[in-house]
């Protein structure tokens, strides 16, 4: 005990001069109605989201009771169709320190409040490609990967296995076009080519005849290497593979996921994760429980290193080169400085094995190879961080 705390005192002087601290963070979530999707056999979990940060605030505890610094973490649910700006002018009342649990609407609407001015917000919900680009706002972060990130991710792994017969099946829904947008633009930026597409437009009506329908499907899209699915809603896509016309991968929304965080995911000391937060929710961490706990921790990470509560000294941290938080991942987690993305590696994950962690070796970056996952400096027209 003795040495931990001199090895703290060595590391965090700062930290240490401002004993004492409060640090209140609130999360704040907005309810959803979920679509009917063909099969309830995966319910999304009511806490998703929020056990995630409730086991970063015990992390930072941990290292805050050594230095003096109380963290506590108050969460506020607002009711589906319900008032968020409202509800986050009342949050910022009482924290400068945001977690946002909601869809791209309402994190606008939050960040564009005067009382947010001078506060840091964290997107840990939506994966919108325009909020690290020309919607981004200076005042929020983002911890959960964006569509984009995943999609370049799946786009490497093709490529390294020279799959380079791309076909694409997507649903109709907002959240499913988003992420056949961006299967389309990573294909693009990797020199391949989604050669046909079909879209999924059957009712949830049909659960008993999704299987037969799926052979019928596929048979229209030709010879391919890979099947490609957007389905973000987990509606059809379960019942892809091995049940297609020929006999291929499929990869996205189902099968070869690429996704912020798995239960697959266990090197790098992922298990002590894993298994901590299995304690703490009786259930495995999702992606959204990850980009929670990310958020969390580098509130926690940045106050240790500054010493400071203040959301702008956290923000101008956070966002330096000094700023790194071990996340689990095989490699340090940093913000991109010119749109606020949390920068991580991507597991392309099957239901019961981790295949492959993006970046993937000979995809290159002057800077970082994470960079080449999303929006590189150049292709984000994000302004705001300027």
């Amino acid at each position: 005990m003795r040495f931990l705390i001199t090895l703290l005192m060595a590391l965090c002087p700062a930290a240490l001069a401002a004993a004492g601290l409060e640090v209140p963070v609130i999360y704040l979530k907005q309810q959803e109605q979920q679509p009917p999707t063909l099969s309830n056999l995966d319910p999304q979990p009511a806490d998703l989201g929020e056990t995630g940060a409730r086991l970063g605030l015990a992390d930072n505890r941990t290292t805050g009771s050594f230095l003096g610094h109380s963290y506590s973490l108050e969460t506020v649910a607002v009711p589906t169709g319900g008032d968020f700006a409202a509800a986050a002018r009342a949050a910022l009342s009482r924290s400068a320190l945001l977690i946002l649990d909601a869809p791209k609407p309402a994190l606008l609407a939050a960040a564009a409040l005067p009382e947010a001015e001078e506060a840091l917000l964290f997107n840990t919900a939506s994966p919108d490609i325009g909020l690290r680009s020309g919607d981004c706002r200076r005042n929020l972060l983002h911890t959960l990967p964006s569509d984009l990130m995943r999609s370049d991710a799946l786009m490497q792994f093709a490529l390294t296995k020279r799959w380079t017969g791309l076909a694409l099946i997507s649903g109709s829904h907002p959240q499913d076009q988003a992420f056949a947008a961006a299967l389309r633009q990573s294909a693009a930026k990797f020199g391949l080519e989604i050669a046909v597409e079909q879209t999924w437009d059957y009712g949830a009506d049909m659960r008993r005849n999704a299987a037969q329908e799926v052979p019928l499907l596929s048979q229209g899209l030709g010879r391919h290497d890979l099947l490609l699915v957007a389905d973000e809603l987990q509606d059809f896509a379960r019942y892809l593979p091995y049940n297609t016309w020929l006999p291929r991968p499929v990869a996205g929304s189902e099968g070869l996921v690429p996704t912020a965080w798995a239960p697959v995911v266990e090197q790098w000391g992922a298990a002590q994760l894993q298994s901590r937060f299995q304690d703490l929710a009786g259930r495995k961490m999702l992606a959204r429980d990850y980009a929670a706990w990310a958020a969390v921790r580098s509130i926690g990470e940045a106050v240790t290193r500054t010493g400071s509560a203040d959301a702008g000294v956290l923000r101008q941290y956070l966002l330096s080169d000094a700023f790194e938080l071990a996340g689990f991942k095989g490699r340090p987690l940093s913000y991109r400085s010119w749109n606020g993305q949390l920068r991580q590696p991507i597991p392309l994950a099957t239901p019961r094995a981790l295949a492959a962690q993006a970046p993937l070796p000979g995809f290159l970056h002057q800077h970082s190879e994470l960079d080449t996952l999303g929006l590189d400096e150049p292709e984000s027209r994000c302004g705001a961080f300027q």
